[in-house]
């Protein structure tokens, strides 16, 4: 297949969304830590998607997320607004209110919960595509929604012209590489241990949870598979593998990444919106475990990690519901 425009970066961020200690959204700590990642190589980041706790923002919130996101960016990296909704209607109206506060592209997850068929699976996703001039991203993501993207109909959806890229949750490497050469779509690893083999098999790029706290490795990572210096690339995926195991194994990868965060002194608190809780004592107990074994990253000095278990203990209740359903 062609080589195709890539209208959304190749490292991405799956953006947490900084909370106070009562549960409201931080916005002084979303434009430091939007900033912060930015800075050191993120050239994408897709707000309120899981790791932004979407499940639990309000509309306004994730409109907001968008227009914060995309100014304090300032053309510096492209911002997609993920997470959307299971019901078609309410998706449609939440991209149509993100492509006018600014968003470069979405990003939309598999409906959840009511595990329609393929036929309604695609059909969901042709209409958020229609409503939207925006390029899209597909999540795929089986282990949260229930069922996944089958390749049979990824071929199909790759027909509309605005679906341009899958995020790949799934992390069957061989169907990304039927894909990819029956296709000319995107994809970015949407597992954080997989970024490395998804890039080494025609992958463009990643949408991670660890690169909130370790954006550059990630950026070095990319840069060497883009020159073909296999060796560099892997050096920096053999560096992140503790940082990834601390992240993405023992607690949901948002509560870690914010206790992980709040611990070098990134975000003013680690809370998370119910039913989402901070890491248990012996959780807590592993995180750090596995963070001492991170050797030298570049633009994170753990030296200086200063968890706080106390301050990470429970959830909080948002004085907003949230309106995903």
């Amino acid at each position: 297949m062609s080589t195709p425009d890539n209208p959304f970066g190749q490292v991405l961020v799956a953006l947490v969304t900084p909370f106070t200690a009562d549960g409201e959204v931080d916005w002084s700590d979303v434009e430091k830590h939007v900033d912060h990642v930015v800075t050191h190589g993120a050239d994408g980041i897709v707000v309120t998607g899981t790791t932004g706790e979407t499940s639990t923002l309000t509309d306004p919130e994730k409109v907001k997320l968008v227009e914060v996101a995309k100014d304090v960016a300032a053309g510096r990296a492209k911002i997609i607004t993920g997470g959307g909704s299971n019901e078609t209607a309410h998706a449609i109206e939440l991209y149509k209110k993100s492509e006018k506060a600014g968003a470069d592209g979405i990003m939309v997850v598999t409906p959840y919960y009511n595990k329609p068929t393929q036929a309604g699976i695609l059909t969901h996703f042709r209409m958020v595509a229609d409503a939207t001039d925006l390029p899209v991203i597909l999540y795929d993501i089986p282990g949260r929604t229930g069922v996944p993207i089958r390749y049979e109909t990824i071929l199909r959806a790759a027909k509309h012209p605005n679906i341009r890229a899958v995020k790949d949750a799934k992390g069957d490497l061989s169907e990304v590489s039927r894909v990819l050469n029956q296709t000319d779509l995107i994809y970015f690893a949407g597992d954080d241990a997989n970024a490395l083999p998804t890039l080494a098999i025609g992958g463009t790029g990643l949408i991670g949870v660890t690169a909130n706290i370790a954006p550059a490795p990630y950026r070095t990572m990319v840069d060497a598979v883009n020159a073909n210096d296999l060796r560099t690339a892997t050096e920096a995926h053999r560096a992140l593998e503790p940082l990834v195991r601390a992240t993405m194994t023992h607690v949901p990868g948002t509560v870690a990444t914010k206790y992980i965060l709040h611990g070098l002194g990134r975000i003013s608190s680690p809370r998370v919106r119910l039913p989402l809780v901070g890491p248990e004592e012996s959780e807590a107990a592993l995180i750090e475990d596995e963070i001492a074994l991170v050797k030298q990253i570049d633009g994170v000095d753990f030296s200086n990690f200063r968890p706080d278990r106390n301050a990470a203990a429970g959830g909080a209740l948002p004085k907003v519901a949230g309106t995903t359903r």
